[in-house]
């Protein structure tokens, strides 16, 4: 008996060990079976990913954005042909001029500097005194190919490097921005003191662009230097813009700053370190291609909201102006479109896959783009035949929406809880609001101001034109249906 049991023991253990050979067999098949499944499932995402990359196109990014008008976008090429003019070594004998001229005359250039004047620590800029304007111009140029000097203010910039005002700004840009503010601040007060009534605009391209978006500011934090000029004197046109701040500034300084993109503008989508510049660093060949893909897929699948909450991210600044004209499946540029919005959650996020991002970056083709948007708004302008006081009541009311899109931007930072996204003083920009309406308010409150005067002008209409009887009804006063009456007959 002891020897059978020791014998059905020893079967049961040999069994044992056979079945758990079985199972990892069994095992070990079916994850090789899976492979060719993943692998399979992994090329499939991999190519929508890329799919999707290749249809997407730069309309998307304002697709939900508001058409600009011709009031707010009328000295946008105005100011693209200052930055041109900084191209030419005399302006009375200009070589490079545009189609159209520069449209701008040289005794009016009050002050020019070249990289030996700036010690190379910003690009050349000029001082305009444009007096058909009523403006007071700093312009300056954009990035220099041959300079290594404008590379290491570009590249001087680590994730969270520089704070500024409750955020993060570029940190070259920050530098070259102090410096010229530095240089510049005394001379650009005295022109602000002998023409009181002057706007003080500064204007740049691609690299000027963040140094003067910078700049701004500098000078809003220091406007006792500038004898406490109004914020709503100071305006900023940047023609595509680096990325220079984060959002919550990007977002609370759009009254005074405007960015101007033309299509795919290649420096305005490029933001952080992507993950490609992170791995080209370290490794070489095209064996990490496929690690790079999935990295790009995982970041597309992760929450849009998570990117947004990080203080430290870099954004284009201020309002944004989207020039569209070219659309997907078809050859050849078509008349640009001009859309605008202050947006938070989209704000050129999408790398677009495209062969025209260098020449959409150069400042030739956003003047050219920017002046046959302006010229077609014009026509349209003149077709409706608009009189100049409605002009004027158009002007007013593009105040009044911006200020209250411009409110709707700072309510959706801070839902978000993006830090330091509260509101600043009154919307600049534009002339001054009605008496009584600022732009401190929330865009509640300047609804039911709206509603409110619209429900007191309908009850003084009311009034004017009924009476209420002994029975309590309403009634058409004598004089109200006498004329209206002779109105007919007429």
């Amino acid at each position: 008996m002891g020897h059978t049991d020791y014998d059905c023991s020893f079967w049961n253990l040999e069994s044992e060990e056979h079945s758990k050979k079985k199972i990892l067999e069994w095992a070990s098949m079916s994850i090789v079976c899976c492979i060719p499944i993943l692998e399979g499932v992994y090329c499939l995402a991999c190519a929508r990913w890329v799919w999707k990359k290749c249809l997407y196109t730069a309309g998307h990014e304002s697709e939900n954005w508001g058409l600009a008008s011709f009031e707010e976008f009328m000295p946008v090429p105005h100011h693209c042909r200052l930055i041109l003019a900084l191209y030419e070594d005399d302006l009375r004998n200009p070589i490079w001029a545009p189609p159209r001229g520069y449209g701008i005359n040289p005794d009016w250039v009050l002050l020019r500097k070249d990289y030996e004047e700036t010690q190379c620590r910003v690009p050349p800029y000029m001082i305009y005194l444009d007096h058909d304007n009523a403006d007071i111009v700093l312009v300056v140029r954009g990035l220099n190919l041959a300079k290594e000097a404008d590379y290491a203010v570009l590249l001087d910039n680590k994730l969270g490097q520089a704070k500024f005002d409750g955020g993060y700004v570029h940190n070259g840009l920050l530098k070259a921005a102090q410096w010229l503010f530095d240089a510049e601040c005394e001379f650009l007060r005295g022109l602000v003191e002998k023409n009181p009534n002057y706007t003080l605009t500064f204007t740049g391209h691609s690299l000027g662009a963040g140094v003067v978006t910078l700049l701004v500011l500098v000078l809003v934090q220091n406007l006792d230097k500038f004898g406490n000029i109004d914020r709503k004197k100071i305006r900023c046109f940047a023609m595509a813009p680096a990325r220079c701040m984060s959002l919550n500034l990007a977002v609370r300084y759009a009254d005074i700053i405007n960015s101007i993109v033309l299509q795919v503008a290649m420096i305005s989508y490029l933001g952080q370190p992507r993950p490609w510049t992170i791995f080209s660093n370290h490794f070489s060949g095209k064996r990490y291609l496929p690690c790079l893909l999935c990295l790009m897929c995982l970041k597309d699948t992760c929450t849009f909201e998570n990117v947004l909450k990080d203080p430290r991210r870099l954004y284009a600044p201020g309002r944004l102006y989207h020039i569209v004209e070219r659309k997907l499946f078809r050859l050849g540029r078509f008349p640009p479109v001009v859309r605008t919005a202050v947006p938070v959650d989209g704000r050129f996020e999408h790398i677009v896959i495209s062969c025209n991002a260098t020449s959409d970056h150069a400042i030739i083709w956003i003047e050219r783009e920017s002046q046959i948007a302006l010229d077609l708004m014009l026509e349209k302008d003149r077709i409706m035949e608009i009189p100049a006081n409605q002009r004027m009541e158009r002007q007013e009311s593009l105040v009044r929406e911006h200020s209250v899109e411009y409110k709707a931007a700072l309510e959706r930072a801070v839902a978000l809880d993006i830090p330091l996204s509260y509101s600043p003083p009154n919307y600049g920009t534009f002339h001054d609001m009605e008496e009584g309406e600022t732009s401190d308010r929330s865009s509640e409150q300047i609804t039911f101001l709206s509603s409110k005067k619209w429900r007191d002008s309908w009850d003084g209409f009311v009034g004017r034109l009924f009476d209420v009887n002994e029975s309590g009804q309403m009634v058409f006063k004598k004089s109200a249906s006498g004329s209206s009456q002779n109105s007919c007959c007429k």
